[in-house]
């Protein structure tokens, strides 16, 4: 992309004609402030509305994203960046400085040396807009579905250790930090295997908070055991209900579900004091975690059986009484829960978590 492109993609976006921002539909003056940033992925059903009503906008333009973000009350923004030259870099970075929001990336890691030109570039755009850190996910899919026998779940983690490998000098580069998510891809051990290896100040943990109990890891000990590690964070709070193959996983409103929240923030506070919190709230239907098949099994075989149990246990013990179903409603209906959501999050946050 040209210089002139980007800077008409990033700017033009901002004012676009969309659907209510949902600051204006909460009150007329702006919400109080809070330093919890967004991931794009808590407004992809907004993303999707106004792609509807204009093809030609895109909430998740970073500066569209940063202004839309700062109306809600939010600290930052955690989005993919792109390759854009210094000018486009420092119109956006200069604008999260105005508003005094931080600016985190998204991007994937080089498949191999030919990406790594790709790579390289994004890394770059992250240092010139001063991104706190930039998130990665390594491995495809959830474990417990995209693979289907353990050889494909070595071979693919083969191959993500070496993206790794291949990423941690261009990190080191440009001294822009790599969080690599746990995306419900490693359990623990696994995923500190790795970061030990690499051995890079710019290489370790975006440490999510509910992801992990799909892999029957207990969420307190997760966020204990990569607090070390920590470079980014994905807030959120899980609610949990049996079914009959395993359990349904929901993201829900910060402070409803069964996660102690309070304990883990001063957790990872306490191990990285200047950590950026992002929440990441995905307004949709519960996830499967059909940890009773045969299939679920198939890359977990020296998962301890009493793992299953403590998890089976703690679901049982915080079943909620219901659980989101979004689907089936109107977009117009998912948007506006949404922005519910959304809206309780950011208090939640900013009153309890005294984030």
């Amino acid at each position: 992309m040209n210089r002139r492109d980007a800077l008409r993609r990033i700017a033009g976006t901002c004012f676009a004609a969309a659907l209510p921002s949902s600051a204006e539909a909460w009150a007329a003056e702006p919400p109080a402030r809070t330093a919890v940033g967004l991931v794009i992925y808590c407004c992809g059903l907004r993303q999707r509305a106004e792609k509807r009503k204009d093809p030609k906008r895109d909430l998740f333009e970073p500066l569209s994203f940063l202004e839309h973000c700062h109306r809600l009350g939010a600290g930052g923004i955690q989005v993919p960046l792109g390759s854009w030259d210094a000018e486009c870099a420092a119109r956006v970075r200069r604008q999260a400085d105005e508003y005094g929001m931080y600016i985190e990336g998204i991007t994937s890691p080089p498949r191999d040396a030919a990406d790594l030109a790709r790579f390289e570039a994004e890394m770059r755009t992250a240092a010139l807009v001063g991104a706190k850190a930039v998130r990665t996910a390594i491995l495809p899919g959830r474990r417990y579905e995209f693979f289907d026998s353990a050889e494909q779940f070595r071979q693919f983690d083969r191959q993500a250790r070496r993206s790794v490998e291949l990423a941690a000098p261009v990190a080191e580069r440009h001294r822009v930090r790599l969080a690599i998510e746990n995306h419900k891809d490693h359990r623990v051990a696994e995923r500190l295997d790795l970061l030990k290896r690499v051995s890079s100040q710019w290489v370790g943990a975006c440490v999510d908070l509910g992801n992990s109990l799909a892999l029957l890891e207990d969420p307190m000990e997760v966020v204990e055991a990569y607090a070390p590690w920590a470079m980014a964070v994905h807030l959120k709070d899980q609610a949990v209900r049996e079914y009959q193959d395993g359990f349904l996983l929901a993201d829900v409103p910060l402070g409803q579900g069964f996660l102690d929240l309070k304990r883990m923030v001063d957790v990872l506070r306490k191990a990285k004091p200047q950590l950026c919190f992002t929440l990441e709230l995905i307004t949709r239907d519960p996830l499967k975690v059909p940890c009773l098949t045969e299939k679920y099994w198939t890359t977990f075989a020296a998962t301890p059986a009493r793992d299953l149990a403590r998890t089976l246990r703690l679901v049982r013990q915080h079943q909620a009484r219901t659980l989101p179903e979004v689907g089936s409603r109107s977009l117009e209906a998912q948007v506006a829960q949404e922005d519910r959501n959304l809206e309780e999050s950011l208090r939640f946050a900013r009153q309890r978590l005294l984030l």
